[in-house]
C-alpha cells in the first residue's frame, strides 16, 4: 500500500506538470492566436488580401499627332493579334504548326515564341502574332476548336496613314528596351510599344497617356480566377497639333523623289515650320509590328541613309548660299558699298596659289548686286581679302548658322562656323587667308543644315531673328488642342536695314534675266520670288577640269558628284514663306535644286490661298447660321 501511495504520488505530480505545461502552451497559443487576429489582424488581413487579389495595369490610348489642317499623322486603330496560353496546349509545337497552315510565321518570329514560352510561366498568354487581317482573323476563330490553347483579341496599335510622309519628324513605336523595361511599368505589359524616334520619343510621357487598373482575384500561382470592383479605366494620353502641312510635305517629298535630298519650308511671320522633308524616307508602320532583319539591314545599307532626317541631321557645305552672309558683315565693316567694283576674269591670286571662280572666263567687271545676282566667286574673293574671318563668323552666327533649335525631334546638328579660335582649339594652328577666302564662298570647313538654311533666309528676308518651331501647342504648359497660331513678335536683327535691302535685291535679280536661276525666272502677273543657288564642291576640281571647263557631274561616281543647293523666299516684296533646298550629290544648284525651290514655293502659297479661303467660307457659313438662329 505504502507502494501503491507513493506510485499515486508520483503520477499526480507527473500529471500536474504536464497539465501545467498544456496549460502554458495553451495560453502562449492563445496569447499568439490573440496577437495575430486582434492586435495584428489588419495586418495579416491585408497580407492574405494581397496575395488573393493582384492589380493589373490597363494599357492607355495613345494621343494622336495632327498637322496645321487637323490631318492625322499618328493615329490607333484595332488591331487583331493571336495568342497562345501554352498550359491549354496539348502541344505547343504541333499547334504552331497548324496555326502556321493559317497564320504567316518566319522561322524568327518562331523562335521568339518558343523563347518566350520557355521564359514565362505556362498560364501567361504569349503573342504569337499581330496586325492580322480581318479574313486572317476570322479563319483562326472558325479553326478554334483544333487549335488548343489558342485565342484570339482585338485590341489598338499605332498606325501612320501618312507612313513615309512624315517618318523622319512623327518618329515610330517599338518594344522597350531592356534598358527602358524599369522607367514604368507599363512597359512590362506583352506587347506594349514604346515611342524610339521623332516626336514619338520625344513626347512619350505625354502621348502615352495614364495607364487604367483593374482588381483581379488570383489562386496561389497566380492564374486569374474572376475580375473584381472596381475597375478603374485608362487615360487616353493628349493629343499633339503640329504647324507642318501635310500637302506641303508630301509636296516636297514628291519633288525630291529618291535623292538624297532634304528640303525645309518656314513661315517667316511666325517661324511655324510647314515642312520638314527628308529624302529617301522609310514606312514607320514597319516598325510598329516587327521590321524585319532583312527590310532593318537594308535601311542600314543605303548609301542615301534614309533613316538619317538630312533637314536636320545633315551637314553640308552652304556653298554660294553664304553669300548674301558675307555681303552683309563687309558692308556693315564698311569695306565695300554696294557700288563697289572688282573685275573677274576667273581669277585670284593670293600669294602663290590661284582661286577659281565658277564661271571660267570670269564675268567681268561686278558690283555687289551684280555680285551676288551671279554668284561671283571672285567678288567674294575680294572682300574676304578686306574682311577677319572672325567677323564673317560673327555675322553667320547671327543668322542662324552654328545654331540648334529644340524643335521636339531628335538629331539636329549645330553644324559648323570656323574661326580663329575653332582652327588654334581643334587644329593647333593659326588662322590663314585662304581659308577665309574659301569660306566666303561656303567651302572649306563651313558646314549648315537645310534647316540653318531656311532660316538664315527667313531672317533675311524679313529683317527679324526668326526662330523655327515644330510645335503648334504650348507643349511647356501641357496645353494641347488648341488649333490657332499664335503669332510670334521675334526681335529685329542687329544689321542695318538698308544693307538688309541691298542683298534683297541681289536675291531678286538671281531670279531675273542675267541671274544664275535665270530660266526660273516668272512672268510680269506672277508672284515674284527672290532666291540664291548654290553648288558646294566635295573633290578637288583638275587641272585638266579647270582648263578645258568641262566638269561633267552625271559621269562622275554618286558620292563624288556636287551638292545642289538653293534657298529663296516669296513673294519677294511682302515675304511669307522660305524655303531651303539641297540634293546631296545633286550637282548645279540652278539646274537641279532651284527648280525644286522654287515649285516649293509656289505650292505653299497656293495651299495658303486656298485654305485662307476655306477658313473664309467656314466662318461666312457659320455667321449665317448665328443670324438664322437669332
Amino acid at each position: 500500500m505504502a507502494r501503491e501511495g507513493q506510485r499515486y504520488q508520483t503520477f499526480s505530480r507527473r500529471a500536474f506538470i504536464l497539465a501545467g505545461v498544456q496549460g502554458l502552451a495553451l495560453t502562449a497559443l492563445g496569447g499568439r492566436l490573440y496577437y495575430l487576429s486582434v492586435i495584428n489582424g489588419e495586418q495579416y488581413r491585408l497580407r492574405a488580401e494581397k496575395n488573393r487579389i493582384s492589380l493589373r495595369l490597363t494599357p492607355p490610348e495613345r494621343g494622336e499627332i495632327f498637322d496645321r489642317n487637323n490631318k492625322k499623322l499618328a493615329t490607333n486603330r484595332q488591331d487583331f493579334a493571336v495568342v497562345l496560353i501554352p498550359e491549354q496546349a496539348q502541344d505547343v509545337v504541333d499547334t504552331l504548326n497548324k496555326l502556321g497552315r493559317i497564320v504567316k510565321l518566319s522561322d524568327r518570329r518562331l523562335a521568339r515564341v518558343k523563347r518566350t514560352i520557355r521564359k514565362q510561366r505556362k498560364f501567361v498568354p504569349v503573342t504569337v502574332a499581330n496586325q492580322l487581317d480581318w479574313e486572317t482573323f476570322s479563319r483562326v476563330n472558325v479553326e478554334m476548336p483544333e487549335l488548343p490553347g489558342v485565342e484570339t483579341i482585338s485590341g489598338l496599335s499605332r498606325f501612320y496613314p501618312a507612313g513615309r510622309e512624315v517618318a523622319h519628324i512623327v518618329g515610330y513605336l517599338a518594344s522597350p528596351g531592356e534598358d527602358d523595361v524599369g522607367l514604368s511599368p507599363l512597359y512590362r505589359l506583352p506587347g506594349f510599344k514604346v515611342g524610339k524616334q521623332g516626336i514619338e520619343r520625344r513626347f512619350e510621357e505625354t502621348l502615352r497617356g495614364v495607364a487604367g487598373s483593374r482588381r483581379v482575384e488570383v489562386n496561389s500561382v497566380g492564374r486569374e480566377i474572376r475580375d473584381l470592383p472596381p475597375r478603374q479605366d485608362a487615360t487616353k494620353g493628349r493629343p499633339l497639333h503640329l504647324s507642318l502641312d501635310l500637302d506641303l510635305q508630301r509636296f516636297a517629298l514628291a519633288q525630291l523623289k529618291e535623292e538624297a535630298a532634304g528640303a525645309v519650308a518656314i513661315d517667316v511671320k511666325n517661324g511655324e515650320l510647314l515642312a520638314l522633308a527628308s529624302a529617301p524616307s522609310f514606312d514607320p508602320n514597319e516598325f510598329t509590328g516587327g521590321i524585319s532583319q532583312e527590310n532593318w539591314q537594308g535601311l542600314l545599307g543605303d548609301p542615301r541613309r534614309p533613316l538619317t532626317n538630312k533637314c536636320i541631321a545633315g551637314q553640308y557645305p552652304p556653298g554660294s548660299t553664304i553669300k548674301m552672309v558675307v555681303a552683309l558683315a563687309a558692308l556693315e565693316q564698311g569695306v565695300i558699298k554696294p557700288e563697289t567694283e572688282f573685275y573677274c576674269n576667273g581669277k585670284h591670286r593670293l600669294g602663290d596659289h590661284t582661286f577659281h571662280c565658277w564661271k571660267r572666263g570670269g564675268h567681268g567687271k561686278q558690283d555687289l548686286l551684280g555680285g551676288i545676282a551671279n554668284s561671283c566667286d571672285v567678288y567674294f574673293y575680294e572682300i574676304a581679302e578686306l574682311l577677319d574671318i572672325d567677323l564673317i563668323a560673327d555675322m553667320a552666327r547671327r543668322f542662324g548658322f552654328g545654331e540648334k533649335h529644340d524643335l521636339g525631334v531628335d538629331g539636329e546638328q549645330s553644324g559648323l562656323v570656323p574661326d580663329k579660335r575653332w582652327k588654334r582649339d581643334y587644329h593647333q594652328q593659326r588662322w590663314n587667308l585662304g581659308e577665309t577666302l574659301n569660306v566666303s564662298i561656303g567651302q572649306g570647313a563651313m558646314l549648315a543644315t537645310p534647316l540653318q538654311l531656311a532660316v538664315m533666309t527667313a531672317r533675311v528676308a524679313t529683317g527679324n531673328a526668326v526662330i523655327p518651331n515644330l510645335i503648334k501647342t504650348d507643349v511647356q504648359n501641357n496645353v494641347f488642342g488648341d488649333f490657332d497660331v499664335m503669332e510670334e513678335t521675334f526681335a529685329r536683327m542687329d544689321v542695318n536695314p538698308i544693307h538688309l535691302r541691298t542683298v534683297r535685291r541681289g536675291m531678286e535679280m538671281v531670279m531675273e534675266r542675267r541671274g544664275t536661276a535665270h530660266d526660273l525666272r516668272r512672268s510680269k502677273n506672277a508672284v515674284k520670288q527672290a532666291g540664291k543657288t548654290g553648288t558646294a564642291q566635295v573633290r578637288r576640281i583638275s587641272t585638266a577640269e579647270r582648263e578645258t571647263g568641262v566638269i561633267k557631274n552625271e559621269a562622275l561616281p554618286w558620292n563624288s558628284r556636287d551638292h545642289a543647293l538653293f534657298v529663296g523666299y516669296a513673294p519677294s516684296e511682302a515675304p511669307e514663306v522660305a524655303v531651303s533646298v539641297l540634293v546631296q550629290h545633286g550637282g548645279g544648284g540652278a539646274s537641279t535644286a532651284a527648280p525644286i525651290g522654287r515649285a516649293l514655293l509656289d505650292k505653299a502659297l497656293e495651299l495658303r490661298a486656298l485654305q485662307e479661303s476655306e477658313s473664309s467660307l467656314r466662318e461666312g457659313a457659320q455667321s449665317s447660321i448665328t443670324e438664322g438662329e437669332a
